[in-house]
């Protein structure tokens, strides 16, 4: 505005000058607004939409270089006729105006002018053709104001338009320009600085947004919202929900369609992992509340789902400790106390006379019996304690299990006497597995214990091993009174449980509890199968070990 008003001004007074030199000097001075009219137009539309270029130096040099050339050439044109050939003065109308002959550079300033005036429009109309329609109506007052004088010019380059004899109408018509922009500034907020903070702000939001019209035609997104679709979908200005939102879940529709705020959590399954986002819908309403659409939001919530079935998982693995904590405390004060101090009171009643060296006798084998209770449990104990408070050392090496097995064959053979069950080993070769010995041991022992405790007078527990491709099946099978659905249930889960044995023994429900966990740590597995009133198999599946 500042160029086109010198431009206006100074060629008034060429008009009213009556001799050539007069004219010639007020046109030197109207070509400080005539040169770097287009120059300013394309600074002014690069800077106007945030064109980083502009950053620097060099493209506002760059862009003003030829301007620049051409005001020093038209004050020097007499030394070179470079800009205008021939210059006269014609007095043949109502008052004298100036005749020019173009000389080459005229050209070059022209074509310069114009391709100045029409990229910066370009770049003024691809930046805001898709906006609001706030912005969009700032953008195209700016593009007519600037249009409206370069229109007149044109005619006049051409002698379309030459009242008078030959007057360049388009100083007078950069007052249509002033009209157009007052308006703009007053009507519309013109220069304000919302077009480009709302553009920076949509850039930086890490949450997706689209913005939808009334028909539900896609207006406006962001970059952060491609993310939320597949390579295949096409986010664009003007594609409507129902394309955008193909083989999509029908809920995105839906909250379209609802115009109302809502957020809903959407679920999808990809081929590396699985994805948790969240939407919400806004609607869009003018001061009158009449709707013109919807605002989705999408924000992407894997990481926090995830975290917060972590803490869930980890407060219920804290839960189930703590009540296990609280049972093992219970054992230790009523299982285990109760059996040492009987033998205690036995052996002082025993002292003092009140019971005779026969009656002792006679209970010694009850009390065996209990003794040999207590020592398992005080072995489950002790490795709950070791795995609980400072964690098992690993220490896997090559045995045969079949060496194993025989010998706590033979050390619960008494136990199984006492109730008329026979242990039955398979005979089989020696058979290597790659696992730590002493927690196999306290597997196995607690395996063929149990199998005893829950089975009848004159049953028989079976004892097997065998190879299986890379891994060695271990199998303790018993006839006895089998294991609940519900308690099988809770074995999978690793909750403990606790039933009495045939003739009443005592359960812990803690040396199940340690198989499952020292089976899970020796890379193996455990499978089990029962049924109640016909027995129960456990079968355990360890890692082949290479013979050497």
């Amino acid at each position: 505005m500042l160029f086109a008003t010198i431009w206006g001004f100074f060629y008034g007074f060429e008009l009213a000058s009556s001799t050539l030199e007069q004219m010639l000097f007020w046109i030197k001075l109207e070509y400080l607004g005539i040169s770097f009219f287009g120059a300013f137009w394309l600074i002014f539309t690069l800077k106007y939409t945030g064109h980083k270029s502009l950053n620097g130096f060099t493209l506002p040099l760059l862009i003003l270089l030829i301007p620049t050339i051409t005001l020093i050439l038209v004050w020097t044109n007499d030394l070179h006729h470079l800009h205008y050939t021939n210059t006269e003065l014609i007095n043949q109308g109502t008052f004298p105006l100036l005749k020019i002959t173009k000389g080459p550079w005229y050209l070059v300033h022209t074509v310069y002018s114009y391709a100045a005036f029409l990229i910066g429009t370009f770049v003024l109309w691809k930046r805001f053709r898709f906006a609001d329609p706030l912005y969009l109506n700032q953008t195209k007052l700016l593009i007519a104001a600037g249009l409206f004088p370069l229109i007149f010019n044109i005619f006049y380059q051409f002698g379309i338009i030459q009242p008078l004899g030959g007057i360049d109408l388009t100083p007078y018509a950069f007052l249509f320009t002033y009209l157009i922009i007052s308006f703009a500034i007053l009507k519309f907020n013109l220069f304000s600085i919302k077009p480009i903070a709302q553009n920076k702000i949509m850039e930086i939001i890490t949450r997706g947004v689209l913005v939808f019209d009334s028909h539900n035609q896609l207006i406006d997104f962001n970059p952060a919202a491609k993310n939320f679709f597949s390579t295949n979908t096409k986010c664009k200005v003007g594609i409507s929900a129902k394309s955008l939102f193909k083989n999509k879940r029908e809920e995105l529709l839906e909250l379209l369609q609802n115009r109302e705020q809502k957020t809903i959590t959407i679920h999808t399954k990809g081929e590396a992992n699985n994805s948790t986002v969240q939407v919400e819908s806004i609607p869009i309403l003018d001061k009158n509340s009449i709707f013109n659409g919807m605002l989705l939001l999408f924000e992407d919530i894997t990481e926090q789902v995830q975290t917060n079935e972590r803490l869930i998982k980890q407060a219920e693995d804290l839960q189930q400790l703590n009540e296990l904590k609280d049972k093992f405390f219970s054992i230790i004060s009523h299982d285990l106390k109760g059996p040492v101090f009987g033998v205690k009171e036995l052996i002082h009643m025993t002292q003092t006379g009140m019971v005779s060296k026969d009656e002792f006798l006679e209970m010694l084998p009850e009390v065996s019996k209990n003794m040999e209770q207590v020592a398992i449990l005080l072995e489950n104990l002790l490795a709950w304690a070791s795995s609980q408070l400072r964690g098992e050392v690993i220490d896997p090496t090559p045995f045969d299990i079949m060496e194993v097995l025989n010998q706590q064959k033979n050390l619960l053979s008494r136990i199984a006497l006492e109730k008329k069950i026979l242990i039955d080993l398979k005979p089989q070769e020696r058979i290597l597995v790659y696992a730590d010995k002493n927690m196999i041991d306290l597997v196995l022992r607690n395996l063929i214990s149990n199998a005893i405790k829950f089975s009848k007078s004159g049953d028989k527990v079976e004892l097997s091993a065998e190879l299986i491709g890379n891994q060695v099946k271990i199998c303790v099978k018993d006839k006895g009174m089998g294991i609940s659905s519900e308690n099988l249930q809770k074995l999978s889960q690793g909750v403990s449980f606790t039933t009495r044995g045939l003739n009443n023994e005592s359960g812990t429900g803690l040396g199940l509890i340690l198989v499952r966990e020292y089976i899970r740590k020796n890379k193996g597995s455990m499978d089990i199968k029962s049924e109640i009133g016909m027995g129960t198999t456990f079968c355990v599946f360890l890692p082949k070990a290479t013979s050497n």
